[in-house]
């Protein structure tokens, strides 16, 4: 049996035991809560009812396979379907994730090549790179005055510093004995950029990709939480605000297998520029 396999099932058993530690630690009686009606009619309780303030993996499943029955539902504007507020949240971490690669990639590589570029934006680096993502919203609700807008530019900016670290980091460690031989051969800057140095700084400069796309799934929940509207995030805050703690819980899975998709696709690349087939 091979290793993919047995990591699978060991997988597979730890799941097992976290699910039963769930249903365990869930089915005792608990204070009673509210449920929403449809749900509490599937279950077949009454509206005010409930076992448990927190629900076990059985309300959470049946809560699941509800979402994934009808996942673009639109109700008005606080009562849309879970794939509705993902396609949001995805739109808008694409958006700014884009945007920061082609700011971040083409100064990565002018920082990398440039020991005096280095030196002369390093402390501006230094001095914008530890602020926090989120404490760029207030100025950017103020400026632009659009919360979807406003959101993609704090993905724009908390997704800029890995890639553009990563990518002076990646082009600086190109050997230079690459280097000086296609200055022998009168190879000219932007053909060695994209001929010698591009290939051999991709794996880091995937790596710092890959990096700033898990940051930036972060960082969009946290950013819809704040300014509502639309988006996992606020589908979130709503649900706690409405005491539906299934839904919470449904969210946060959803949250955290889109995270597993968005850094496994760059993973895959990684591999692939690293180790090609």
């Amino acid at each position: 049996m091979g290793m993919t396999w047995r990591a699978a099932m060991v997988s597979l058993l730890l799941f097992g035991l976290f699910v039963g530690v769930w249903h365990l630690a869930t089915m005792g009686s608990g204070p009673a809560v509210t449920m929403d009606p449809e749900y509490a009619k599937l279950v077949g309780a009454t509206a005010s009812q409930g076992k448990s303030a927190m629900p076990g993996p059985a309300e959470v499943g049946l809560k699941i396979w509800q979402h994934l029955k009808d996942p673009f539902y639109d109700r008005g504007s606080n009562d849309k379907g879970l794939g509705i507020q993902l396609a949001y949240s995805i739109a808008r971490v694409m958006t700014g994730y884009l945007i920061a690669v082609a700011v971040a990639i083409p100064i990565g590589f002018l920082i990398g090549m440039s020991p005096l570029m280095n030196r002369s934006l390093d402390p501006f680096i230094q001095v914008l790179k530890p602020i926090s993502p989120l404490a760029w919203m207030p100025l950017a609700l103020y400026t632009i005055k659009d919360s979807s807008l406003s959101s993609i530019f704090v993905i724009f900016i908390c997704s800029l510093w890995p890639m553009l670290i990563n990518t002076a980091f990646g082009v600086a460690s190109v050997r230079k004995e690459w280097l000086n031989v296609a200055r022998t051969l009168e190879v000219g800057p932007f053909r060695r950029a994209f001929t010698i140095i591009l290939p051999a700084a991709a794996p880091t400069i995937l790596t710092g990709m890959r990096i700033s796309i898990g940051i930036a799934w972060l960082v969009i929940v946290a950013a819809e939480m704040l300014v509502g509207g639309t988006g996992i995030g606020y589908f979130v805050w709503n649900e706690w605000n409405n005491l539906s703690i299934t839904n919470v819980i449904t969210a946060i899975l959803v949250i955290g297998v889109v995270g597993m998709v968005l850094d496994q696709v760059l993973a895959r690349a990684t591999r692939l520029v690293t180790f090609p087939e």
